[in-house]
């Protein structure tokens, strides 16, 4: 038995393959919750509740939607030219922590400028650290994948040192945290969700055209299929390297903002919630295509959402309900696998 890669995907095969994982993974993850003593239908349909049973719910979805969406376009740019950019969560605490130097150094602002400071901020300090990975991958053939992970443990402790040290607001009595933004610094709410899904679905719409119909999506796409086509072609392949990973890490940069100034109106340890990680699952299953990400970012905000509510209404451990939803995304990423290859049985004599 070995794999061996199709050499021509066809759309009907990828979807019966795709429906085949989801069913799969619900029964498996019907049979645990069978050992646990509870009936799945009550709980999967418990799950789909939490998420989109009512208004407040589905915007809970939606905001936790946002930094997925805007962090997968980010990654999935640098992925589009086999550059492994891991560090989607430090770049995303880089560009917390510009927008919030901006936010409590600069508070005499008025809010619009102020907060456009703040995400300009927060795109250059973003885009600056993963920019890092990109110079040490050009001029050292350093291995990014390591890197931009390492790189997120450094954003991490730099952050704890600002919470815990250099940021400590005086004012929290003792407690390790950093001061919370003014009003002027919070972004505004639209139907009852920050401003940041405006911001995300503009992200949607400009990089579907930049990476479909723009030079520089042209020559990533190039570099991304065969360096060799890329020189042959005259692209400057060092040059590309070194945009395209600012732009990622900038898109990553612009989530913290967002996080920061909407959700947790301060920096913590806390802002990315798995953010930078989990986008990296969701650019790979929307097949790096912007206007799929949408989709699959609100099915894994809502899993999400959906694992939460059923920790209280079924009384389902936190580690019950993380191991569903591992169970979900171990079958749809497999998935992705037999979409690409197929099984080749052969009998040996």
């Amino acid at each position: 038995m070995r794999l061996v890669k199709r050499e021509d995907i066809n759309k009907s095969v990828s979807i019966r393959i795709r429906v085949m994982a989801i069913v799969i993974a619900i029964v498996i993850a019907g049979l645990f919750l069978v050992t646990l003593g509870h009936n799945p239908i009550e709980v999967f349909s418990g799950m789909i509740k939490g998420a989109f049973g009512t208004g407040n719910r589905v915007r809970q979805t939606i905001i936790t939607a946002i930094p997925l969406l805007i962090a997968a376009i980010g990654v999935g740019v640098a992925f589009k030219m086999l550059f492994w950019n891991i560090g989607g969560e430090g770049q995303i605490f880089m560009g917390a922590f510009g927008a919030t130097i901006v936010a409590l150094n600069l508070t005499s602002l008025p809010k619009p400028v102020l907060l456009l400071v703040m995400c300009l901020a927060a795109i250059i300090c973003g885009g600056l650290w993963a920019a890092l990975a990109g110079v040490l991958k050009v001029y050292f053939n350093t291995n990014e994948t390591i890197i931009t992970l390492m790189l997120n443990y450094v954003a991490l402790k730099f952050i704890t040192l600002l919470q815990f040290d250099l940021l400590k607001d005086k004012n929290a009595m003792g407690f390790p945290k950093i001061a919370n933004f003014q009003d002027n610094a919070i972004l505004p709410r639209v139907f009852g969700v920050h401003i940041g899904w405006i911001i995300a679905l503009i992200i949607v719409v400009v990089f579907y055209i930049f990476m479909k119909h723009s030079k520089m999506g042209y020559e990533i796409a190039v570099l991304g299929d065969s360096t060799n086509t890329a020189k042959y072609a005259g692209i400057n392949i060092n040059k590309t390297i070194l945009k395209a990973v600012f732009i990622s890490g900038a898109l990553c940069g612009l989530v913290g903002f967002i996080q920061a100034s909407a959700v947790s109106q301060t920096l913590s340890t806390e802002i990315t919630n798995g953010a930078g990680n989990t986008a990296i699952i969701i650019a790979w299953l929307s097949n790096l295509n912007s206007i799929f990400a949408v989709i699959v970012s609100i099915l894994f905000a809502g899993l999400t959402q959906g694992g939460a509510y059923i920790q209280t209404a079924f009384g389902i451990p936190n580690a019950a309900a993380s191991v569903i939803q591992a169970l979900i995304l171990f079958c749809v990423l497999a998935s992705e696998m037999f979409v690409r290859y197929r099984i080749d049985f052969r009998r040996v004599k």
